[in-house]
């Protein structure tokens, strides 16, 4: 099972993986920045200047309306304060915005490497078909082996 482990471990599969993995890592901040930073804000402008951030569904303590999430979540870091439940409708409109750059980022580099990589070069061809058999034979071949046929 050990001999196993470190032949799947060492397979380029697994490497490229991990690469990917860290590379992900590090480009999460930069696509999260990109999604709060930029792109959100001409959307909540476009919207009439909700931010998504803060856009939620309070369920319970209806008494009590507050305006943004970090509202809410202090409420509920204090412990005489309001435990209210909320469902954060704006925290998901970001995520699915943020994945959808993320994956067009990623189809963009790929696509980019794709274009970059040399194509190989066409092999003439070895083999040819018999016309009167159909057999696969050698290109040079003036006779058939399979049905004797002369080409």
């Amino acid at each position: 099972m050990w001999k196993e482990f470190k032949e799947f471990a060492i397979k380029g599969n697994v490497i490229d993986l991990a690469v990917a993995v860290v590379i992900g890592a590090a480009f999460s901040p930069i696509i999260k920045s990109l999604v709060d930073e930029i792109i959100m804000p001409p959307i909540g402008l476009l919207t009439g200047g909700i931010d998504f951030k803060d856009y939620f569904i309070q369920l319970n303590h209806r008494d009590h309306v507050f305006k943004t999430l970090a509202e809410v979540k202090a409420a509920a870091a204090d412990p005489n304060g309001i435990h209210a439940v909320t469902m954060n409708v704006g925290t998901l409109m970001n995520n699915i915005v943020t994945f959808l750059i993320v994956s067009f980022s990623v189809f963009l580099m790929v696509r980019a490497l794709n274009k970059l990589k040399k194509p190989k070069p066409n092999a003439p061809p070895v083999v040819k078909d018999c016309p009167a058999c159909t057999m696969s034979i050698p290109i040079n071949a003036r006779r058939c082996p399979h049905c004797t046929s002369e080409l």
